[in-house]
């Protein structure tokens, strides 16, 4: 995200400290660096919307069913308009998610599955090599 989007733009959310320090240090040696909000970032999230365009979720091992079920109403009810869920497929590439809020009943609707290669226009124009993250 950094790469495509610009450091500047981008905002780790994490609950947990020590999973904050991993991406931190990853995004350090790949040569970026971001805010990041450890500890309550939802209710940061949840407080504010209107700074959030987007949430892109990695679902991690061992809390799927936060991040798939949980996070995503949390997200919704605070009226971030996109959400993309991104998870590790057989193959060792990602898939992407996305999804868009229907502000009228606080409900994601599914948009479009990308394996491979995002090429999306909303929220904004941006395309990803989904095999180099």
């Amino acid at each position: 995200m950094c790469h495509c989007l610009g450091e500047d733009n981008v905002t780790t959310v994490e609950a947990d400290p020590d999973v904050a320090a991993r991406a931190d240090a990853a995004l350090e040696t790949a040569g970026f660096s971001t805010w990041t909000v450890t500890g309550g970032g939802l209710g940061i999230t949840s407080n504010r919307p209107e700074h959030v365009l987007l949430v892109a979720e990695v679902v991690s091992p061992g809390s799927e069913t936060t991040d798939r079920i949980v996070k995503v109403d949390q997200y919704a009810k605070a009226g971030i308009a996109f959400y993309w869920r991104i998870e590790q497929a057989a193959t060792g590439v990602p898939l992407l998610y996305t999804y868009v809020l229907d502000p009228a009943t606080k409900i994601y609707r599914d948009g479009d599955v990308f394996t491979g290669a995002l090429k999306a226009a909303a929220p904004f124009p941006v395309e990803i090599d989904l095999g180099q993250i």
